[in-house]
């Protein structure tokens, strides 16, 4: 994980995609996790990279995304107890080992 966390919360899953694309595509970002609530109504995108990156791909989402986000942040150097959250978020992501 980078040395600063950029988040996203936007209404519609489609939506959180295009906001990731523009993401990813304006800044040397990495996608950490997503979250989904009330049915994918609001879905929240979690990116890291450095302050600078993650600055400015939050900012692009921000202004070109095809709806307005509900809420964005950037945390520079965040707290452990933010990383753990977001790891546990992330361990979802991450593909399970099936027994043998």
């Amino acid at each position: 994980m980078g040395k600063s966390l950029g988040f996203i919360e936007i209404s519609g899953v489609t939506a959180a995609i295009d906001a990731l694309d523009i993401m990813c595509k304006t800044a040397g970002v990495e996608l950490v996790t997503w979250e989904r609530k009330m049915g994918g109504r609001l879905v929240t995108i979690i990116v890291s990279g450095s302050v600078s990156e993650v600055t400015q791909a939050v900012e692009s989402a921000v202004n070109q995304a095809i709806k307005k986000p509900v809420a964005h942040a950037v945390i520079a150097n965040p707290h452990e107890e933010v990383l753990r959250l977001v790891d546990i978020s992330a361990s979802r992501m991450k593909p399970q080992n099936e027994e043998m």
